[in-house]
């Protein structure tokens, strides 16, 4: 099964400073049907205006994932971290036993772009830690999250991966799926299509007792492929 969640079907918040968009239900947006997909909680869109961001708040039992698309994170947390995320590095915090941070645009003028995505973990009570990491800029298939850090990939407490996958016009790539495994796809850029099914920039696809994919750039493109335990 493959359903296409539209861009422009997801919950959106514009507050001024913040404009978001929600593909699960989050703060003032809910949707029954969209709660979560498996163990992912949260992908919010955001663009925030120079010089804004969100205040000291805190979090507590998950995994939140930065990607900056452009622009640049400031970031400060109650673990002593103070620390710049530039576009096209990710950052992830383990909120686990408790945490206070806040994200900043580091530019005045220049507004920052970027996705936020919660990951349930495996279990509460995790130590919080904090990671980032630039990866090299390389076609096809790289590998951004894992539970064993392996091909130097972020650290995640969750039976899951994230691999960001990098395509040209026109390229294919085919990817194995595990007996009950659930697939997430996000459109970071560009058009696909995955299994025939067609979708741009921002949409995404939710998939599950399918055996394997075939996905075709219609252009230059960017995808977020998350691999997901079953529910």
């Amino acid at each position: 099964m493959i359903y296409l969640r539209k861009a422009q079907d997801r919950g959106h918040a514009n507050h001024g400073w913040l404009d978001s968009y929600h593909t699960f239900s989050f703060a003032d947006y809910y949707d029954a049907n969209f709660m979560g997909f498996s163990a992912l909680r949260v992908i919010n869109e955001d663009v925030i205006d120079g010089g804004q961001g969100f205040g000291t708040h805190p979090h507590k039992d998950m995994e939140i994932l930065t990607y900056v698309l452009s622009g640049t994170v400031e970031h400060q947390d109650s673990m002593g971290n103070k620390e710049q995320i530039p576009a096209g590095e990710f950052q992830i915090m383990s909120a686990g036993t408790g945490v206070r941070h806040s994200e900043y645009n580091a530019s005045k003028d220049v507004p920052l772009h970027l996705y936020q995505i919660w990951i349930i973990p495996e279990r509460t009570g995790i130590e919080p830690r904090y990671a980032q990491r630039r990866f090299d800029d390389v076609q096809g298939r790289q590998l951004v999250l894992s539970p064993d850090e392996r091909e130097g990939s972020l650290k995640v407490f969750q039976d899951m991966t994230l691999s960001r996958w990098v395509l040209k016009q026109d390229e294919q790539a085919s990817v194995d799926i595990d007996a009950g495994r659930r697939v997430w796809i996000q459109v970071v850029k560009g058009d696909v299509t995955v299994n025939g099914e067609q979708a741009g920039t921002s949409d995404a696809f939710a998939i599950w007792d399918e055996k394997s994919l075939a996905i075709v750039a219609s252009s230059d493109a960017e995808i977020l492929l998350f691999d997901l335990p079953p529910v």
